[in-house]
């Protein structure tokens, strides 16, 4: 009997096609609203604004966890984060629950790297533990910006080559200057790993930490944007209220008006950090150019989760499903192998990425994943705008309740289901919920959960989401697929 390996590699073998390299780019905390091709006139992004006009733009993706770890656990396995064990974002380790897409990529012939965060485990005052067999080969692990792993932190020993101390300079400063920025290190690894000579395809991670929070862009990216011209964000008074209702859910920040908070100082922060990372950007598809391996390489740029930047008076991330927390850019370029400059509106979840990527290497899809592969819509091989049904994304007690400041927190459970029209979100063990119509109400203000006319909408969601929830916990097996 063959074993896994052995037939991944036959699988590509038969398959005849040409197996792409893969460049998978992706940010950390980016709301799918800020890039400025789709629809934002405010921010600068004129390197995914090129992306997304030779590739396909997903206008409705979304991720399946508002927290770092659960979504990323997820993405990289084509599953959901309970179906994996990867809900917390303080796991002590990755639960090798399901292997990473990157595994099953190297099994067949694939050399796979990563530049910056991992994430699928807790790294506070620690270097975060691989799993025992994820893939890469080349691996240069950098959680963030800060300085608190004595060893193994390859950003700060890239630092030091430069001739600089992170620590120090990030404590003196508050910012890292560009030259020597964590984006940077994340781009430049990269570089090097697309300039290698080597045998066979590829796949490059690259995890920028940015636009995470503490929002600190070097001055010469924040000089960039007038806080005052900044958007305002979705907020009523009726928040307030709203947001008091749920004060027994875990969230990060306690709802504020977001004058309070000086939201706009925020916002043009946040915005200038994305330029930054857009630049990165940029290095790298000019030096993929450059080494005459851009016809075969499939792009894709994405972000794990949203931001909240003021929203119904809250910042960071926690246990909400708000559009700006789990609607995620999502863009997919190949060069005269996929469509060019086409807007998707089909509803789509990161977990479809490990299927497609697998789909392209021409390697079987196994029956546990949760995700369907997104080539029909990718390369016109369907004939319809349309995916899945609705899209689902959980929260099971992601944040870790052991950091200062979180002896309030219970350790929240919920679960969101998502239609093209209606978002219901049950959060378990309250009485309270939200059903929103993002038709008639796209900001997200008017819950209708108690509305007697909709009673019978909210009863069919939910009989969804536990059918769904129920099927996750077997083989991640779903019905949501409408193509």
């Amino acid at each position: 009997m063959e074993s896994e390996t052995q037939t991944s590699s036959s699988e590509a073998a038969r398959s005849g096609a040409e197996r792409p390299n893969i460049l998978w780019l992706c940010s950390d905390q980016q709301r799918w609203d800020t890039v400025a091709s789709l629809g934002n006139s405010r921010i600068r992004t004129p390197r995914l604004d090129r992306l997304a006009n030779e590739g396909v733009a997903f206008l409705n993706a979304f991720c399946q966890s508002p927290i770092c770890t659960p979504s990323r656990s997820s993405f990289l396995t084509g599953m959901y984060p309970s179906s994996v064990h990867g809900c917390g974002n303080g796991n002590d380790r990755w639960a090798e629950a399901a292997p990473l897409v990157t595994k099953r990529l190297a099994d067949s012939g694939y050399t796979c790297g990563l530049a910056g965060k991992l994430h699928l485990a807790g790294c506070q005052d620690r270097v975060e533990p691989r799993p025992k067999d994820d893939g890469y080969s080349v691996f240069h692990w950098s959680h963030s910006h800060k300085d608190i792993w004595p060893e193994g932190h390859a950003y700060a020993d890239w630092v030091k080559e430069r001739g600089g101390n992170l620590g120090e300079m990030y404590q003196e400063k508050g910012y890292m200057d560009p030259e020597l920025h964590q984006t940077k290190f994340c781009a430049d690894k990269a570089i090097e790993f697309i300039e290698d000579d080597r045998d066979g395809p590829w796949l490059m991670s690259v995890n920028f930490f940015d636009p995470h929070l503490p929002w600190d862009p070097p001055p010469e990216y924040r000089d960039r944007y007038d806080a005052a011209s900044m958007p305002d964000p979705l907020f009523r008074a009726s928040d307030l209220e709203a947001q008091a209702r749920l004060s027994g859910v875990d969230f990060q920040s306690e709802a504020q008006n977001p004058a309070a908070f000086d939201v706009k100082e925020k916002i043009a922060a946040y915005y200038a950090m994305i330029e930054q990372v857009d630049h990165h950007v940029g290095r790298v598809l000019d030096a993929l150019e450059q080494s005459g391996q851009r016809e075969n390489t499939i792009v894709i740029y994405m972000s794990d989760h949203g931001e909240m930047l003021g929203d119904h008076g809250l910042i960071t991330k926690g246990c909400r499903f708000y559009e700006g927390l789990i609607h995620v850019p999502l863009i997919v370029s190949w060069p005269g192998r996929l469509e060019r400059g086409l807007r998707k509106e089909a509803l789509v979840e990161l977990t479809d990425i490990a299927p497609t990527l697998l789909d392209f290497a021409g390697l079987e899809v196994p029956e546990r994943m949760a995700g369907h592969s997104l080539r029909h819509l990718l390369d016109g091989s369907g004939d319809e705008d349309a995916h899945r049904q609705f899209v689902r994304c959980e929260y099971y007690r992601a944040l870790s309740l052991l950091a200062p400041g979180r002896e309030r927190w219970e350790g929240s459970y919920a679960t969101m289901i998502r239609t093209e029209r209606f978002k219901l979100v049950a959060y378990h063990g309250h009485e309270v919920g939200e059903l929103f119509d993002l038709e008639t109400d796209p900001g997200e203000f008017d819950n209708l959960w108690d509305q007697p006319e909709y009673a019978d909408i909210r009863f069919e969601l939910m009989k969804t989401m536990l059918d769904q929830s129920a099927f996750a916990i077997d083989y991640g097996t779903d019905t949501t697929q409408v193509y």
